[in-house]
């Protein structure tokens, strides 16, 4: 009897320690260490991180797990944590309160995970941490106080990671830092300060000139895990170590020009020029009379346009260090060019402005046949465009100005090939779009705008046919295609469909699907074609876009004119 009682004794006592081990997650390791009781979950798929963790463990170590954030409250049964290993996870975002009951904290490492940024007054929770590692990051900025709440910190590793510019006074305003530059600190046993910010994209500009002098002047207590701080940017300066690199002071930009007044007849070119000295570099932008119209109907910088299209065009390049000229090119001036234009350069100090004024004179001659760029008229200036389709048509929109100082008033001539007479549309003083409704399908129109009652003339017409009634208003709307003649702007349409502007005496809707579906092989018109019942339409040049960048302007027109004869 007394036998069976003392094993009943024994299994007692065995379940009694069994319940007093601390839990361990599945898939990690727990262990007794100098310091205390450790947990490592190394390879380990935790979604996040876990939240009914033993408050006696000492060092929490999970790497190389699908951890995407630190949340709030992650450690709030943990308060005598004191090392946390966090590397080579995916972590990008720490929330404020992720280090909130973790007054004993002394170690945080972060190594190679994807923070951009780190929410540095959560360090306020955290008042004994020493060890901070964030190497291997994409961190690309450093706040003048990002420092202030590491008050014990011996150990900062900013390496590896994505900054350009820091301002000294990041470390000027570290408390760990003062402490060391103190006249007693020598009186004192301090440990040793040690900062790692190599492998850094370091842009050796103006701005980063306090912090260049700041690593030329560190010396102990204060230790670089490497001194050889190497410049990245910009390409002056690229590849030169701190040590050897001299910067100037900011300043924000200033600007000069060869002239500030620019006079000119109509018809020629010009290039008004804008030089800006700044440091840092500094970026140019112009503003310009009619800037929002040019850029309908061209992209500055140069961008690849349709041939025959007038556009303003801004090419900007660096002549030296902190220096930067920018040209604004005006291809075949009109009077309506005139005016005041702005060149504004910036950086992070400031901006500056120049005003250039350009004056441009009526010309003695008629302009040349083939400048097909400006449309005026006597003394108007007139740019007409399809700026939009609708439901039941199309907007018109122009930009009409006339070299008198009376307002004047301007003719819409509209006509179609189904028409017999035109339709002719007064337009007032302040008015520059009309909506043309009830278009028919399969049908070819002529929009012209003209300075009061003269007659329109080539240059001041857009041109644009409808596709087959499909059954309906949306099949309409869908097949509608547009061309502007000289300019050939294309709008918004469905991929494959074709715009294009009539040029022999061929039937509108016929011509187009003959024309456009062969314009890769020396395209012409039907052989029976009827003819157009409004010769005006004669007039334009062919243009056929398939929308692979093919465009053929005139290239059949001898073959269309042998045609014709025949």
């Amino acid at each position: 009897m007394a036998s069976v009682f003392h094993h009943f004794l024994l299994v007692l006592v065995f379940l009694d320690t069994r319940a007093a081990q601390p839990f361990c997650l599945p898939g990690c390791t727990c262990s007794e260490e100098s310091f205390g009781r450790t947990l490592q979950c190394i390879s380990v798929s935790l979604g996040k991180i876990p939240g009914n963790l033993s408050e006696e463990f000492k060092q929490v170590r999970i790497e190389n797990s699908p951890l995407f954030e630190m949340p709030q409250g992650s450690f709030i049964n943990m308060s005598t944590l004191e090392y946390l290993w966090l590397n080579f996870n995916n972590i990008s975002m720490i929330h404020l309160g992720a280090l909130e009951h973790l007054p004993e904290l002394r170690e945080l490492r972060l190594e190679g995970n994807r923070l951009r940024s780190v929410p540095w007054t959560a360090f306020r929770a955290t008042p004994l941490l020493r060890v901070l590692d964030l190497k291997r990051n994409k961190i690309d900025a450093l706040p003048e106080l990002a420092l202030q709440f590491l008050v014990s910190l011996t150990y900062l590793d900013l390496s590896s990671n994505r900054l350009t510019v820091v301002s000294r006074s990041v470390f000027l305003n570290w408390p760990a830092y003062l402490k060391r530059r103190q006249p007693d600190c020598g009186a004192r046993i301090l440990s040793s300060l040690v900062v790692a910010l190599h492998d850094n994209p370091w842009v050796c500009d103006c701005r980063l000139k306090g912090l260049v002098q700041f690593v030329k002047s560190i010396t102990l207590p204060v230790i670089l895990v490497n001194s050889y701080l190497i410049c990245r940017g910009p390409l002056s300066k690229a590849g030169q170590l701190f040590h050897e690199t001299e910067l100037s002071a900011c300043m924000k930009p200033q600007i000069s020009t060869p002239s500030a007044n620019v006079t000119i007849r109509v018809g020629q070119n010009v290039t008004l020029r804008c030089l800006a000295q700044a440091s840092p570099s500094p970026s140019i932008a112009w503003t310009y009379p009619l800037s929002m119209w040019r850029e309908f109907d061209g992209l500055l910088g140069g961008k690849h346009l349709t041939p025959g299209t007038r556009f303003i065009r801004v090419l900007t390049s660096s002549t030296g260090e902190d220096t930067a000229l920018s040209e604004l090119a005006i291809p075949a001036a009109h009077l309506v060019d005139s005016g005041n234009y702005t060149c504004m350069a910036s950086n992070s100090i400031g901006k500056s402005t120049l005003v250039i004024s350009l004056h441009v004179q009526p010309a003695q001659a008629l302009r040349a046949p083939d400048s097909l760029s400006i449309r005026s008229e006597g003394n108007a200036y007139i740019d007409l465009r399809v700026v939009k389709q609708t439901g039941h048509g199309i907007l018109l929109e122009w930009l009409a100005v006339a070299d008198t100082s009376e307002e004047e008033w301007f003719t819409l001539h509209i006509a179609s090939d189904e028409a017999f007479r035109k339709e002719v549309v007064h337009i007032g003083p302040g008015i520059n779009t009309y909506a043309v409704d009830d278009l028919l399908p399969g049908t070819k129109y002529e929009a012209c705008l003209s300075l009061k009652n003269q007659p329109p003339h080539q240059g001041q017409c857009v041109v644009f046919v409808t596709g087959r009634d499909g059954g309906g208003l949306e099949a309409r709307e869908r097949l509608l295609h547009v061309t502007v003649v000289l300019c050939v702007v294309l709008l918004a349409v469905p991929v494959g469909a074709y715009a294009w502007a009539a040029q022999g005496p061929c039937s509108c809707s016929k011509w187009v699907l003959c024309y456009c579906l062969h314009c890769r092989k020396a395209p012409s018109c039907p052989p029976a074609a009827p003819q157009c019942r409004d010769g005006s339409f004669r007039e334009h040049p062919a243009v056929c876009d398939d929308g692979e960048g093919h465009i053929d302007t005139e290239g059949d027109k001898e073959k269309e004119g042998t045609e014709e004869n025949s």
